[in-house]
């Protein structure tokens, strides 16, 4: 299923036409062999895109992305194109870009891969169809719907590659924005730094809460920072231990660190899993904390 061309593609580590095509085995026998049978084909390509569309109202993703009469025009056009450029076989790097456009186009409307895959699969039972009525012998048309299957690979491993590509990048980046709102670093006071931690605290949020950490102490000459755990549920051995460690590698830094809203549970828990805190201080509420931050950074606040 193919969506109208909107963009180039982003990617830098591009293969070159040349190179996928040696991959996939793609040779110019076999495009020989799709360009002889465009003689054949090209007249019908409307047609055929018209019957595959006729297939589509019967998928529930048609009236979620198709459902647009002009859209779906724009669409059956691009898609026209497309086979027009398959059966013409020119695999260049032109051609190849154009597939990468595809793959990033289905990525970002969210079309699941298993509908491409349906629609390619569709395609191919379409086109093995119409092979059917040539006048070819038949080695010639074995060797025919080898070539196009091969191209038909070609085309949706370039797809898929790039719609991989594209929804990984968007979820890293999404990932990336929950570890900055996962550890929001801010400084409450001169010389004083706060880190509020709400949920689970696993391996990886410990070494993305140290390094956010420690850069934000690096960057204001901090004093002080609180590590304030009152929305933590759970503190068992691996939690202490990477508090521990963040506490430890503060301190390397020159700077303080207060871990708050050590609840009665936390507590209990650490003495009964008998986790040896050493130097780490610890207080009861934010308000204790803030108290020994401003005794530790000289500062007084008076009541007016």
């Amino acid at each position: 299923m193919q969506s109208t061309y909107v963009a180039a593609s982003s990617f830098n580590d591009k293969v070159s036409a040349e190179s996928l095509k040696d991959l996939y085995k793609l040779s110019e026998t076999d495009l020989k062999n799709v360009r002889a049978f465009n003689k054949q084909m090209a007249p019908k390509i409307k047609d055929y895109v018209d019957e595959f569309y006729v297939w589509l109202r019967t998928q529930p993703e048609y009236v979620q992305y198709f459902s647009d009469p002009q859209k779906l025009e724009s669409v059956k056009n691009s898609q026209i194109a497309y086979w027009q450029e398959f059966f013409a076989a020119n695999v260049d790097e032109q051609y190849v870009e154009k597939r990468r456009i595809v793959g990033e186009v289905h990525a970002r409307i969210g079309l699941p891969l298993q509908v491409y895959f349906a629609a390619m699969s569709f395609s191919l039972w379409l086109v093995s169809k119409e092979l059917t009525k040539g006048k070819l012998g038949q080695n010639q048309k074995y060797e025919t719907i080898m070539a196009i299957t091969k191209l038909m690979h070609f085309d949706t491993a370039v797809v898929v590659d790039t719609f991989m590509r594209l929804t990984n990048k968007t979820i890293s980046e999404q990932s990336q924005s929950l570890m900055e709102m996962s550890t929001p670093v801010s400084a409450i006071w001169d010389d004083i730094l706060i880190l509020p931690i709400v949920g689970i605290i696993d391996s990886k949020r410990a070494q993305d809460m140290m390094i956010t950490m420690l850069t934000k102490i690096s960057e204001t000459q901090s004093r002080v920072i609180i590590l304030d755990i009152s929305g933590v549920a759970v503190v068992d051995t691996a939690v202490a231990n990477h508090l521990i460690k963040i506490t430890k590698a503060t301190k390397l830094m020159g700077c303080e660190c207060l871990i708050s809203g050590i609840s009665p549970a936390i507590a209990q828990t650490v003495v009964e899993l008998g986790i040896i805190v050493g130097e780490v201080q610890t207080t009861g509420t934010l308000k204790d904390a803030l108290a020994i931050s401003f005794r530790i950074t000289g500062k007084e606040i008076k009541n007016a």
